[in-house]
């Protein structure tokens, strides 16, 4: 196959669950807050993305993850009826060889992001040094920096949170944390706000900051907050003032 699209990297049971899974990288993108970065999806391979939000079985590829569909709706930013349903669509027309030396050489010089859906953590982290050993940098995020299956990524990928709380329960396990906000809250010791969003307006996309890459060079580097935005904000907003968040 000519100038794919993207390439299966790694399929096998997760790491949340044993059920089966797929990581796929697609090559382009037209995201405009990431910017052109390689994209890559964790998905089931047995089932399609929305049956597996309906059903529950996206824990396989989401671990814990409180933005998952819950009491107060699905908070998840990302929209799979959209580019995740395509990039399952793909893989199950064969769209996508499975070639991680040809995906890897695909990302050379590239920025790469880490879970454009899924969380990274659901795949063993030799499969992500594997993609990014030529790679010019790249951003990644867990909410399963609390438990085992996340922590081999600490040098990879910041830890989600959700509250100042948190954030300190991450820094006290040498994470570097990336935390959504409401608009009110005020950043707290060594945050700074996302230079990619909106409310920084610097026209910046994450291709070109990268400071989303993890701990490798410790803590103490700042960590990363944005508003809550899109689809999902009423959704957060209800969950914290629900205290389920």
């Amino acid at each position: 196959m000519q100038n794919p699209l993207g390439y299966v990297l790694w399929q096998g049971p997760s790491k949340f669950d044993g059920k089966p899974i797929v990581a796929i990288a697609i090559i382009k993108s037209r995201n405009s807050k990431t910017g052109n970065m390689v994209q890559t999806f964790i998905l089931r391979a047995d089932q399609s993305p929305l049956d597996a939000l309906a059903n529950g079985a996206d824990v396989s590829i989401c671990g814990d993850c409180v933005h998952r569909p819950g009491p107060d709706g699905r908070t998840c930013y990302v929209s799979v009826g959209q580019s995740v349903m395509n990039v399952w669509k793909a893989y199950k027309r064969g769209r996508y060889p499975r070639d991680p030396a040809a995906a890897a050489a695909a990302c050379a010089g590239r920025m790469v992001r880490l879970g454009a859906y899924g969380d990274p953590a659901a795949v063993h982290v030799r499969v992500w040094h594997s993609l990014l050993q030529r790679a010019a940098g790249h951003t990644g995020y867990t909410h399963a920096w609390h438990v085992r299956a996340g922590r081999a990524l600490k040098s990879l990928a910041m830890a989600s949170v959700d509250s100042a709380a948190e954030l300190e329960r991450a820094r006290s396990a040498g994470w570097r944390t990336f935390r959504v906000r409401a608009a009110p809250e005020p950043l707290q010791a060594r945050e700074l706000v996302c230079p990619a969003s909106a409310e920084n307006d610097t026209g910046r996309t994450c291709s070109t900051c990268g400071a989303c890459s993890g701990a490798a060079r410790g803590p103490a580097q700042a960590s990363v907050a944005i508003i809550v935005h899109g689809p999902a904000a009423r959704g957060f907003e209800r969950a914290r003032a629900a205290g389920s968040m």
